[in-house]
């Protein structure tokens, strides 16, 4: 029990940091959101009336505590750009994101294991060799390169997917994964590189451990000590990644969103910079965090549940 009400102090520390750097951030950025309203023709008495409306005539610090007084009643204030909730509006761009994060991790779990697998248990193969290359090219092209890639090849060339837009899950599935395939796989190259590597690691590590020497003198061969055994060690610290994955999918949505035309957060990350929309901007960037943050304390969580060592403070 102490170890999981450390990690929750933990979680709403790291909450409340980011919370304060998020808000400060955007304070010294250039750039003033009444000029950006209003238009570059508006006079001084127009910008300073908006500037009163909106607050930013007040001292950083008295908006910081209003706007966090906001936040714990659930009121993140209003979107310049759109003259609305900022929760509306994010809620609204929130399904094409998280479609498109959960299909990109789903993906990225599938061949990044698959190929994790395969190189560890074939090394000496010259598909695993290859294979391994592949790993490298992946990891080191950027999502948005690898995403041209492909509408070139599958949607210039073959026609086979769209190049744009995004089709809700609710309104037809089947046009759902036909929109979301293109930019999940981009997102997922470099991700499952990364996964598929990390496993390689974790198996050779497992594969020089003394149980794994007694299973062989047991009797045991070599296909039911890598499945039953080594494996199913081997992946208990690859559950570590699954944080990180996310917050690099997350990271690379941003990117994909406006590559592919996809209406979701990473899209709507670009369009509150380019309008100064500081109230949208800064909910995003806490949304980002805060989802970040959370799945790395869940990913803690289960490793901790999965192996006891960890809990009692032990390696």
């Amino acid at each position: 029990m102490r170890f999981y009400l450390k990690k929750f102090f933990e979680f709403i520390l790291t909450l409340f940091l980011v919370t304060l750097v998020t808000f400060f951030a955007f304070q010294i950025l250039p750039g003033n959101p009444a000029v950006a309203i209003l238009g570059p023709d508006a006079d001084e008495i127009q910008i300073a009336n908006l500037e009163s409306e909106l607050g930013l005539d007040k001292s950083p610090f008295i908006r910081y505590g209003e706007w966090l007084k906001k936040i714990f009643r659930g009121d993140f204030g209003t979107s310049y750009k759109y003259s609305k909730s900022v929760s509306k509006v994010v809620a609204d761009a929130f399904a094409a994101t998280f479609s498109l994060a959960i299909f990109s991790l789903i993906l990225s779990a599938i061949w990044g294991i698959a190929f994790g697998i395969f190189i560890a248990l074939k090394e000496k193969n010259p598909f695993a060799f290859a294979a391994q290359i592949l790993n490298q090219i992946w990891i080191a092209t950027p999502s948005f390169c690898a995403a041209i890639f492909l509408i070139i090849i599958f949607c210039v060339k073959l026609r086979a997917f769209p190049s744009m837009g995004f089709v809700p899950w609710k309104q037809n599935p089947l046009a759902c994964l036909r929109t979301l395939f293109l930019p999940a796989l981009s997102l997922s190259f470099g991700s499952g590189a990364i996964l598929s590597r990390y496993l390689k690691n974790s198996i050779h590590a497992e594969q020089k451990k003394d149980y794994v020497k007694t299973l062989r003198a047991k009797g045991l061969n070599q296909t039911q000590i890598t499945f039953d055994h080594v494996l199913r060690n081997a992946l208990l610290p690859a559950l570590t990644m699954l944080g990180l994955l996310i917050a690099d999918i997350l990271g690379g949505s941003i990117i994909i969103e406006n590559v592919f035309s996809i209406p979701g957060i990473g899209r709507l990350i670009a369009t509150s910079i380019s309008s100064r929309d500081f109230p949208l901007l800064q909910t995003l960037t806490l949304y980002l965090a805060s989802i970040t943050v959370a799945c790395n304390f869940f990913v803690d969580f289960l490793h901790s549940l999965a192996d006891p060592r960890i809990r009692r403070g032990k390696k």
